[in-house]
């Protein structure tokens, strides 16, 4: 349940909402398949321009999705302080993590008050931060980031639009193929040995 936000954290975000002249914006992501289950998170960090400047992201096991989510927003901090920068804007997804952040929600979980101690200690490291909730098809890149490292860590080929080597295989998750004397025989691409495959019969 919300609760009624501290003069002192009112004042600190409110004070935050011009940013200075250099500061970077993460778009941070987080998700669990099955909620618990494999989970995931990915991270976009631009400069105050909107040029890219990093991509995060990390398998971390059999998590839920707030889980997932604090760990991309503390690997956001992290990558500011350590490379040392004084302002950072946070842009999720998670309208809880948001409103934990910034105070109005309590953090009840125990895993998740460790998380968020460990969020704010990152947050003091900065002179100026910000954090804001926008709706998922406004995360699209980070999202596709921490769905890749959920693949990778579930040991499933990783999603690539295009292939700048041009092998259909590094593009591609689904092929066309058919049994001739008991084996499977790709009617549209390779794949190299060893690649574990599942099958889907079409009749």
């Amino acid at each position: 349940m919300p609760y009624s936000t501290s003069r002192a954290t009112k004042d600190l975000f409110s004070a935050h909402e011009n940013p200075p002249e250099h500061y970077l914006v993460a778009f941070s992501d987080g998700g669990a398949r099955g909620n618990p289950g494999p989970s995931g998170y990915g991270v976009v960090i631009q400069d105050e321009a909107g040029r890219k400047v990093a991509a995060l992201s990390e398998y971390l096991g059999h998590q839920t999705n707030n889980f997932a989510e604090y760990q991309g927003l503390i690997a956001a901090l992290e990558y500011a302080v350590a490379d040392g920068h004084k302002a950072l804007k946070v842009i999720s997804d998670s309208e809880l993590l948001v409103r934990q952040i910034k105070g109005i929600y309590k953090v009840k979980n125990a895993a998740l008050q460790d998380l968020h101690g460990r969020a704010k200690e990152l947050i003091a490291h900065l002179a100026w931060f910000s954090i804001g909730h926008v709706l998922r098809g406004h995360n699209e890149e980070a999202d596709r980031l921490a769905n890749a490292a959920m693949d990778k860590g579930m040991g499933r080929v990783a999603r690539a639009p295009a292939s700048p080597s041009g092998n259909i295989a590094e593009a591609r998750q689904e092929f066309n193929g058919i049994v001739r004397e008991g084996k499977v025989e790709l009617l549209d691409g390779k794949l190299p040995e060893g690649t574990q495959v599942q099958i889907r019969v079409r009749k």
